[in-house]
């Protein structure tokens, strides 16, 4: 009986096809209609037995059976889709389409899928005779297609337009092809509409759930590398908005499938640009914005041209039969200003863009300044270090007094207060602040957007249990009481603390090994040192010590021993760290630092390169030097035994030589003389003739 209950919901369950779930807009369509319950007939649902109850509760977590088509390729884990498709062609996807009861294009973020869509329309239109049962087909379109409507009334131009004058639209140049789309899937949804229905949304822009389109301004706000927001144009246009949940909760349409076919989806704000910049600005960045010309956004290469075409659209317009026809459970239906916080705090999970808080605390010259800058550094973290801290608060006092904005006077104001207490006390303490204004300063430092934004890590601070109770005195209420009054982004306390410790003896060392410059940077003369080590390690004898304080909040408390500066040691250390926090928490490199990280290293192996050719030209030459001193060696050598020989053979012809002399040159000498007088006819022979009678030996 639970079988066949099981196998009736499987086949109730409708199978929708969308494009590009991989995609900002088509993803959470998926996802929401993968979770949507559809209404199914109530007869023979109703059981008493609770195995049948438990699986008709399943089946209906899974009404719509989701599938469609990827972009690109990835490991991107998607459970809310039954099936995948990448890069089909159109006689493998036909017949997908033809297995779906609902078929939704999204057309918003991708202008290479108008044409598909179009081919998916009439394909399906085509094929209407051989449907196995009735079919919807729905594009989701963008409202620039209405960009450059005439105004409904000249002489009433806050007035709206609403979905029942859609026929009244005019594209924007660039979203002629998104037109013309409309107008074809809208007429091949009247040839026979009980079979083949077709509905055109027009969204507006989304926003929500990581951004997109908007998402240019909610990284530069989160970065805090700009002092001011940009806002192309004068900002004074309307901008027509949903959020994307609110958009894929139009999926009512399947089920109440309303008689218009052109429906608008819009919320009911009427914000301009500069508001939402603004907003944006406010909660994340600066709360500055500078207006540029429109031209300037063609130059950001975080922009598309057409997100900024979509950036500076005016348009007034009411969605007359979103409100009317189709019950919308809206999440944001005043807009995203006026739901700013809760946009944010989308934005921040969906992008995992969660600040990492941290505290590291240590003896002094235990070498936490160093290593919290290695952290800050892996981590794109805001290293807070208290004299640093202080000057920074006491210049940014100065300016704000000295600017005395007549806008914000109680600001001005408050500003000079806080800066004469800041002075006095510094004054009555020898140049040091009592712990309440202390941590006043801390804490308005670790509230800041840029510290609320990537995180911290905090150097050195609190170094009592007392300063921790009241740095995060409001936060450790919230958790004794189990409340949460305050939000994640609000949040200040450390979710790390790293506890660094070393013998005494091994700080002393280093201190004395330390550079005369480092001594006076961090005041380590010996009797300072010695008096602030002794003050640590009194600190902590106490039963209620910093490192206890959180311990008793359950942080994460990482404790290391320093034994050894050696660079294999801290390499060991920053991997334990990394350990213990995990993976970055942002968006990785820009595109600059990659750009820069390119050029370093290219630099650097241009420079090996060079060093390696250099290093080659030495050795050439130092074999070459070697060579011609062997080369010479070789060659005296020659010589020398050249003249040994010569030597030697001039020592043993010496015996020939006067030999000759005595008894051959004489009788040679005579015979030539003889053979010149009587000069015959072969002297060679008469010369021999003459030596054979004369022979010496005959002597």
């Amino acid at each position: 009986m639970a079988e066949l209950k099981l196998g009736k919901f499987k086949q109730s369950s409708k199978r929708v096809f969308i494009n590009n779930i991989d995609c900002y807009a088509s993803k959470y369509i998926a996802k929401v209609l993968s979770e949507y319950v559809a209404s199914f007939d109530p007869d023979g649902e109703i059981e008493t037995d609770d195995e049948e109850r438990t699986i008709s509760s399943h089946s209906r977590a899974g009404a719509f059976q989701v599938v469609g088509t990827i972009a690109d390729k990835s490991d991107e884990d998607r459970p809310y889709v039954l099936e995948e498709y990448l890069q089909l062609d159109k006689d493998k996807l036909l017949p997908k389409l033809m297995d779906c009861d609902v078929v939704i294009y999204n057309i918003t973020q991708h202008v290479d899928q108008v044409e598909e869509a179009l081919w998916a329309v009439s394909a399906l239109h085509n094929e209407m005779g051989h449907f196995s049962g009735p079919k919807m087909f729905i594009l989701v379109s963008t409202v620039m297609t209405w960009a450059c409507s005439k105004p409904v009334d000249p002489d009433d131009v806050e007035l709206p337009f609403t979905d029942e004058i859609f026929w009244r639209r005019r594209a924007h140049p660039n979203f002629k092809q998104h037109f013309d789309l409309e107008k074809r899937v809208a007429k091949m949804g009247k040839t026979n509409r009980k079979l083949f229905s077709t509905y055109v949304v027009a969204s507006g822009l989304q926003y929500g759930m990581g951004e997109q389109v908007f998402h240019f301004f909610f990284k530069t706000s989160w970065l805090g590398q700009e002092h001011e927001i940009p806002v192309f144009g004068d900002g004074n246009n309307i901008v027509p908005m949903i959020h994307i949940n609110d958009l894929t909760r139009n999926g009512d349409i399947e089920k109440q499938q309303p008689q218009p076919y052109y429906l608008l989806a819009v919320d009911y704000s009427n914000n301009t640009m500069e508001d939402i910049v603004k907003a944006v600005a406010s909660v994340l960045g600066p709360g500055k914005i500078q207006k540029k010309p429109p031209e300037e956004a063609f130059l950001t290469k975080d922009l598309s041209v057409i997100e900024i075409d979509s950036l500076l659209v005016n348009l007034r317009i009411e969605a007359v039969y979103l409100k009317e026809l189709l019950s919308v459970n809206w999440l944001c239906e005043s807009g995203l200003v006026e739901n700013i916080e809760l946009v944010v705090e989308e934005y921040r999970q969906t992008r995992g863009l969660l600040p990492i808080c941290m505290c590291v605390l240590g003896p002094p010259a235990v070498g936490k300044s160093t290593v919290s800058k290695q952290i800050c550094e892996h981590y794109k973290l805001h290293h807070i270090m208290l004299k640093e801290t202080i000057s920074e608060t006491i210049t940014q006092l100065e300016d704000t007094v000295k600017k005395a904005d007549p806008e914000n006077e109680d600001a001005v104001a408050e500003a000079q207060v806080l800066l004469n207490s800041l002075k006095d006390n510094m004054e009555q303490n020898g140049g040091v602040l009592d712990d309440q204004l202390l941590v006043k300063v801390v804490k308005k430092k670790l509230m800041s957007k840029p510290c609320k934004n990537q995180g911290f890590v905090l150097d050195g601070f609190p170094k009592t249990y007392e300063q921790a109770k009241e740095l995060f005195y409001a936060e450790e209420q919230e958790s004794n009481e189990g409340t949460s009054q305050i939000s994640s982004y609000n949040r200040i306390m450390p979710e790390f603390v790293l506890c660094l410790d070393a013998s005494d003896a091994f700080l002393k060392d280093r201190v004395m090994n330390l550079p005369e410059r480092l001594v006076q940077k961090h005041n380590y003369d010996p009797e300072h040192f010695l008096r602030h080590l002794a003050r640590y390690r009194e600190n902590n004898l106490e039963d209620e010590t910093v490192v206890n304080y959180f311990d008793e909040l359950d942080i994460n408390i990482l404790y290391m021993e320093i034994t050894s500066s050696d660079e294999p040691d801290c390499l060991l250390l920053l991997q334990k760290i990394c350990d213990m926090v995990g993976q970055p928490r942002n968006y990785g490199p820009s595109s600059q630092e990659v750009e820069e990280e390119e050029k370093r290293k290219a630099e650097e192996r241009m420079r090996k390169e060079t060093q390696a050719r250099t290093e080659e030209g030495q050795r050439e030459a130092e074999e070459a030097k070697h060579r011609a001193t062997r080369w010479e060696e070789w060659t005296k050598g020659l010589e020398a035994v050249r003249q040994q020989e010569e030597e030697l053979l001039e020592a043993q012809s010496v015996t020939m030589r006067n030999y000759l002399m005595e008894h051959v040159m004489p009788t040679l000498m005579r015979g030539l003389v003889e053979c010149c007088s009587v000069r015959p006819q072969d002297p060679v022979d008469f010369l021999a003739e003459y030596l054979f009678k004369n022979n010496p030996s005959d002597y």
